[in-house]
């Protein structure tokens, strides 16, 4: 793994938690025409208390407190759509929550609150709508930030010949574009299942040849296995990551990814020049010796100065942090 890091020259993102604080906030409330924004919110925080998904937890916490002590009512059957949404039932009829693309088969989301959910998209925000029974709502809108130091990564990373860095994400493509804009990735993939991960790593394998994939861990798992190298971000105490990926970053710091490559980079040039001085020598000695020109104690006294110089030349590898990210990395 760390060969093959030191010579690709694309990187595959997880948006989620890697790109981003994975920490959404609520921001935009918008009920459809004639509903209280109240009466949305209350069906909302109802239905997600029972997720565990961030976004839930987003809705829940920040929905919860404009509430202002109104208690939710009471929903039955919380079922999970994978990568679309969650289904329940309240009063008797069903309450769907999630991206546009959950009511396709339904025939598809009011054309006024898909207006709002097209603006919220265009603004880089997660939509949910909201449904029960036959009516629709409303949309909320959810935020999640992106890091502090994504930008400066992503810019790192060119600079130590990753050419192509690539966020794969599920949600709204219109989302996925603008957090790609704000951190300087050259592509962003939006709209993807979880098995679409591993499509579009296969993708970029067959265009880039090799590929790394930065994520989590454990939902990424099958995305991490099946690129060239499998990097999990803050993967301190989870097995999954650790048995999954190929190269496991303990802490969630970005900045620790060029250093990786750069090392790689560096690791394999002097594995390179080595080669080439102790191969070398040995061309140089076997000849030398059999022909007289050296003496066998002569031989082996540079046979194995260079085996030492070999060494040497490795350990310059140990200040390669220092020199390059400066003394914090250390601690």
């Amino acid at each position: 793994p760390l060969e093959n890091l030191g010579t690709l020259r694309a990187i595959a993102f997880d948006k989620t938690g890697t790109l981003t604080e994975g920490k959404p906030r609520l921001t935009d409330v918008v009920p459809a025409a004639g509903v209280d924004a109240l009466d949305l919110l209350a069906v909302a925080v109802a239905v997600e208390t029972r997720s565990d998904h961030p976004l839930a937890q987003a809705i829940v916490q920040e929905g919860g407190a404009r509430l202002d002590g109104r208690v939710p009512p009471t929903v039955t059957a919380v079922s999970s759509i994978t990568g679309r949404g969650v289904r329940a039932t309240l009063d008797g009829d069903e309450v769907l929550i999630g991206s546009a693309a959950l009511f396709d088969t339904t025939g598809g989301v009011d054309p006024a609150v898909q207006a709002a959910a097209d603006q919220l998209n265009a603004a880089g925000r997660t939509i949910m709508v909201v449904k029960h029974g036959a009516t629709f709502l409303g949309v909320l809108g959810v935020m999640d930030t992106p890091r502090a130091a994504a930008r400066e990564a992503i810019a790192a990373l060119a600079g130590v010949g990753i050419r192509r860095s690539v966020m794969l994400s599920g949600d709204h493509q219109l989302v996925a574009d603008s957090i790609a804009r704000e951190v300087g990735l050259t592509d962003a993939w939006g709209d993807l299942m979880p098995e679409d991960k591993v499509a579009a790593i296969e993708k970029l394998r067959a265009e880039e040849g090799k590929v790394a994939m930065v994520g989590d861990g454990v939902n990424d798992a099958p995305a991490l296995a099946h690129a060239t190298v499998g990097i999990a971000m803050g993967a301190a105490g989870s097995d999954v990551a650790l048995e999954t990926a190929d190269i496991a970053l303990m802490g969630d710091d970005l900045s620790k990814l060029p250093i990786v490559i750069g090392l790689s980079r560096k690791a394999s040039g002097i594995i390179r020049q080595n080669l080439y001085l102790s191969l070398g020598m040995v061309a140089f000695l076997i000849p030398a010796t059999i022909l007289g020109f050296v003496g066998i104690g002569i031989a082996v006294i540079f046979h194995e100065g260079s085996t030492l110089v070999v060494v040497a030349n490795a350990l310059r590898l140990l200040a390669y942090r220092k020199r390059t990210a400066g003394p914090e990395v250390d601690r």
